[in-house]
């Protein structure tokens, strides 16, 4: 399979937090399933020096990219913007 890593910043306004916590259990359903499907290899929130989420790295797989985009349609952080400023870039994972 294809690997992608996505780096997504979420928003700074002062609804960010609120926003990401409000669709939080989505996000994570949808991670479930993508790990349940062998599409999901690893991700977790980024944080600041506060310890609060500020944004995801997460790394992903699918055989083609028309099912990453596909993903990436329905993606709760997406869809409900969470997400401000996202890149996903090809990526292969280290065999170690």
């Amino acid at each position: 399979m294809k690997q992608w890593v996505v780096h997504a910043w979420d928003g700074t306004d002062e609804g960010a937090l609120a926003r990401r916590l409000a669709i939080r259990d989505n996000h994570l359903a949808g991670a479930r399933g993508l790990k349940a499907t062998g599409n999901f290899v690893l991700g977790g929130a980024m944080l600041n020096d506060d310890g609060n989420m500020i944004g995801s790295t997460m790394i992903v797989q699918f055989e083609t990219v028309e099912e990453r985009d596909a993903w990436i349609a329905r993606e709760p952080y997406i869809q409900d913007g969470v997400w401000a400023d996202w890149k996903i870039y090809p990526f292969r994972v280290a065999d170690v």
